[in-house]
């Protein structure tokens, strides 16, 4: 009776009804809820078994996307422990839904427990008795995802079992997670399960059925990098994710299960390798190792062996960008797990040296025939012991998500200083140069008593290196536009930003109205300045003079430079005629300076969006040109590759329209001076792809759509077909089309990529096959030199080799071997080079533009390159190229050309050494590929009076 009151004395309404009615009231509750504990013991809950014929685990079986939801929607109706929301849709238009799991009494509260978490996540005007307060009263909120990457099936069909056992379960256990956690699970790529298992399920013999060999990727663009789009938040179902976590729900810990992992251990289970990135709170770090260590122990308990840690593989807490990682900048607890499993059972390898017990690997394993049941027992006793876990400390776990939002709103407000390798490294030097003894470190370090000498400690906070009060974005930046659509990258990410209602200073510079504001004192400041900052990757070997450890996956991404973001860092306090951003930041609308009688309007090629207007342009039937000298008019200068469109009747609408959406500012001209210029039309665009689908492909396919270009997908078989001339202007190859590590005689020699015709569907089987110089090259040749275009992107720009151009390999020693990873070696970074933009495909590029390079070829021009045709685009001017990420070896770049243009009869190709796409994020390169696509049908002409 006593508990009883005490629930109902938090409810102040029901207080005083208490008071009123007094104990008739207690007992009128207290039966309330035994008559529903009553109804629920008495209701049945639909099993798997009886809803899908099998159970969920079973051999030879997967349920799709379509029966997960008809089931949840069945147990909605038969439990008071679910609900059901729509996150939004998906690439293909299906509704993404989310379940919510936990006590009907919680229910009841759901909208307050949920502002308890958003108050505490964000740390924003509450004391720390307050918070201690609101952390006694609220429920912890536990993500947890699965079906990711959807031929990790263990991951979706994981979810059903787990749905089904918290609105069925009576024990203990399940109830107090139930009081104590609000649970959200969510069926994390809709999309790629209804695909994974309708393909796995087509073959009426169980026996027979395969996961393998899909023949597309399993999301509509971009298949495994559903879990690399995080930051960026490009696709719907990412954005779907971010919302929930970092805008309405706030949990304080995500699991986020995957398949597969290592080969020679049954699961890999958190903690983490090194290395971390230097912008967490350490509660994060520490809250991590708790959680995956609690998953451990329960493994152990319940005699589940071979769960390994650490060392036992590369998953690391350095990127951000996937769902797991990108939670850590946001002071959330992130779990990943690599589960062995299939429905077609297994036998698991031997490997002998996993029969002996380490720290990393506490519970050795004796492999044998696995089955898909296992892994699924396994997947709850994980999921169990993360509830376990919230529940235990369900205080402590919503109290250090303030602590550690407090705390990154302090640093925001105050002189900080994050210690990176460099700045170490700095140090060591300096301490290697003032002295040493026996070829150790100066031995004043470790005197007792004697402390560390003044000025080693002060390199570690020079004035200079201070970490930013926050970030200015001037309005009158060249693409604008652009720099929104970045802002908006940071919204999605439950970012706070701010926009000048008026003209202000900072730091003695002036700054137009409308630009805009983010300040570092918030709670997920770590997520600001990781997309504004430089990354700094450490140098990691497997040993002194060893290999490079290469990153789990990005080594630097820092997206103000893919995006070509023009900002300051600011880095004393500051304000101004600021005003907080409702919703998502929008470019300031562009305007037409019209005239009358005008013959024609100008706008400019610097900025991205100025595509999208040139694409509706053509489409509606205008003459669009770019001029190809500088041009002095209206008492402005319009470099070379000004857009130039001719007025007809319906121009300015048009233009106004385009204008005011798109953030375009336009010129009109009373009177265009005789110029030259290059007369646009529209080009027929062919993208390479193949069985199964590239990754690459998928992502420019997306991005062509963005953007408004038409294309047609072609495969390799179209491509040996011939008579490319007659139907394609513009061919792009992306890396995975070819390969730089085969020479000519051998590419793609091996059987035809992709499986056995006969073992799949007819539709699909003109998607087979490789690019081969026995049958292909030969008619990519035919096609340039007939006029055909062809942009070849990353590793595609073998094809330059292959068509013996004179060209070579930069990266190679004094004998012209290529240089080991010892010597070079750049995983995915940023990094700069000079640009010649007077060249047309160069048109609306910066002189000096950030690439993202990811093992990205770059080469060398023989002596005679240039009278045969081939132009150097972009190069490496510096010894010190790295923006942003890692680049052992990096002066071994200087003199190389990451760019070049080649002319091939009456055609074109165009060698891009970098990744100029990259997961649909380098807006400053992009132009590369859309220049290229014009200029595959444009002619030279003279135009004006």
């Amino acid at each position: 009776m006593l508990h009883l009151k005490q629930l109902v004395f938090k409810n102040k309404n029901v207080y005083g009804l208490y008071r009123f009615f007094g104990n008739f009231l207690i007992c009128a509750v207290l039966l309330s809820i035994l008559m529903g504990a009553q109804t629920r013991a008495e209701s049945k809950v639909t099993s798997p078994k009886e809803e899908f014929g099998a159970n969920i685990g079973d051999d030879y079986h997967l349920i799709n996307y379509t029966q997960l939801v008809a089931y949840w929607e069945k147990l909605e109706k038969e439990s008071p422990r679910v609900r059901l929301e729509i996150m939004g849709e998906t690439a293909e238009g299906r509704e993404q839904i989310m379940a919510i799991v936990t006590s009907p009494q919680n229910f009841h509260m759901l909208e307050h427990y949920k502002e308890i978490s958003r108050k505490l996540a964000l740390a924003k005007n509450l004391t720390d008795e307050e918070a201690k307060m609101l952390a006694k009263e609220g429920k912890a909120i536990i993500w947890i995802d699965g079906g990711l990457h959807a031929t990790e099936v263990t991951g979706a069909q994981q979810l059903t079992e787990m749905i089904y056992q918290m609105a069925n379960l009576e024990d203990e256990e399940t109830m107090r997670f139930l009081n104590d956690v609000i649970l959200l699970l969510v069926p994390i790529n809709p999309d790629g399960m209804e695909l994974v298992s309708n393909w796995y399920m087509r073959e009426p013999i169980k026996e027979k059925r395969v996961s393998r060999n899909i023949p597309r990727l399993y999301h509509k663009y971009i298949g495994h990098d559903t879990n690399r789009d995080y930051y960026m938040v490009n696709q719907p179902e990412t954005e779907n994710a971010a919302r929930v976590l970092f805008r309405e729900w706030f949990p304080q810990i995500m699991y986020n299960h995957h398949q597969s992992g290592p080969q020679d251990i049954f699961v890999f289970v958190p903690p983490f390798r090194e290395p971390p990135s230097y912008n967490y709170d350490p509660l994060l770090i520490l809250g991590n190792q708790a959680v995956g260590l609690a998953m451990h122990t329960r493994l152990v308990a319940e005699g589940k062996p071979g769960a390994g840690m650490r060392k036992y593989a590369n998953y690391s807490t350095w990127y951000n960008g996937s769902v797991r990682t990108v939670s850590y900048f946001h002071n959330l607890i992130g779990m990943l797990t690599e589960m062995k499993g299939n429905p077609t059972p297994m036998e698991l390898a031997f490997f002998p040296d996993r029969q002996i017990a380490a720290n990393d690997f506490p519970m050795p394993h004796v492999p044998g025939k696995w089955h898909f049941r296992q892994s699924i027992d396994y997947s709850m006793t994980l999921n169990r012991a993360v509830l376990d876990y919230a529940s235990r400390n369900r205080e402590p776990l919503l109290f250090n998500r303030y602590i550690m939002g407090r705390s990154s709103i302090e640093r925001g407000n105050r002189d900080s200083w994050t210690v990176h390798p460099r700045i170490v490294y700095e140090v060591e030097k300096k301490i290697m140069k003032d002295g040493r003894d026996n070829g150790q470190l100066n031995p004043t370090f470790r005197r007792k008593g004697k402390g560390v000498p003044k000025d080693y400690l002060e390199m570690f906070r020079k004035p200079e290196n201070r970490d930013p009060r926050g970030f200015i974005i001037p309005s009158n930046q060249k693409d604008f536009p652009t720099a929104v659509k970045f802002l908006n990258t940071l919204v999605k990410n439950g970012i706070t930003i701010h926009q000048a209602k008026s003209d202000f200073d900072v730091a003695g510079k002036s700054y137009p109205a409308g630009s805009y504001v983010v300040k570092a004192a918030q709670a997920f400041r770590p997520h600001i300045l990781d997309m504004f900052e430089p990354q700094d990757h450490p140098d990691e070997f497997l040993y002194e003079g060893g290999s490079p450890v290469p990153p789990y996956d990005n080594a630097g991404w820092t997206l103000a430079f893919q995006m070509g973001v023009e900002f300051d860092r600011i880095l004393e306090g500051f304000d101004g005629p600021f005003e907080e951003v409702d919703g998502f930041a929008k470019p300031l609308p562009g305007k037409v300076a019209h005239i009358k009688k005008a013959a024609g309007y100008l706008l400019s090629h610097d900025v991205v969006n100025s595509v999208i207007a040139v694409n509706r342009l053509l489409k509606s039937g205008h003459n669009v040109y770019w001029i190809t000298n500088s041009l002095s008019a209206n008492e402005k200068s319009y470099p070379a590759g000004t857009i130039y469109v001719e007025a007809k009747s319906s121009t300015a609408a048009q233009l106004d329209e385009l204008a005011a959406s798109l953030g375009l500012n336009i010129d009109a001209i009373r009177k265009l001076p005789k110029q030259s210029a290059l007369q646009l039309s529209p080009a027929r665009v062919a993208l390479w792809d193949r069985y199964g689908g590239s990754m690459p492909s998928g992502w420019t396919r997306w991005l062509l759509e963005q953007y408004e270009f038409p294309y047609e997908v072609v495969y390799s078989k179209n491509l040996d077909a011939g008579d490319l001339d007659n139907n394609y202007d513009a061919l792009v190859l992306v890396t995975n089309a070819m390969s730089l590590k085969r020479d000519y005689g051998d590419l793609r020699s091996r059987r035809d990529y992709g499986p056995d015709p006969e073992t799949i569907p007819e539709e699909f089987r003109g998607w087979l096959g490789s690019i081969t110089g026995e049958k292909t090259i030969p008619q990519l040749s035919k096609y340039l030199n007939s006029g055909g275009s062809i942009i070849a992107i990353g590793e595609a720009i073998a094809l330059g080799y292959y068509l013996d151009l004179p060209i070579s390999d930069h990266l190679v020693d004094a004998r012209g071997e290529p240089l080991t990873p010892k010597e070079y070696y750049v995983p995915s970074s940023v990094l700069q080079v000079k640009v010649d933009n007077s060249q047309p495909i160069a048109y609306g590029i910066r002189e000096r533009v950030d690439v993202v390079m990811d093992e990205s070829p770059v080469i060398r021009l023989k002596p005679d390159a240039e009278k045969n045709g081939v132009t150097r685009i972009a190069w490496f001017d510096s010894s010190e190229p790295l923006r942003s990420g890692w680049a052992w070896g990096q002066n071994r770049l200087y003199g190389g050309t990451s760019i070049a243009e080649v002319k091939i009869g009456d055609g074109t190709l165009y060698l891009f050494g970098p990744e100029i796409l990259f997961r649909g994020q380098p807006h400053g390169t992009f132009q590369f590929l859309f220049n290229g696509i014009y200029l595959a049908t444009a002619r030279q002409v003279q135009i004006g009076n």
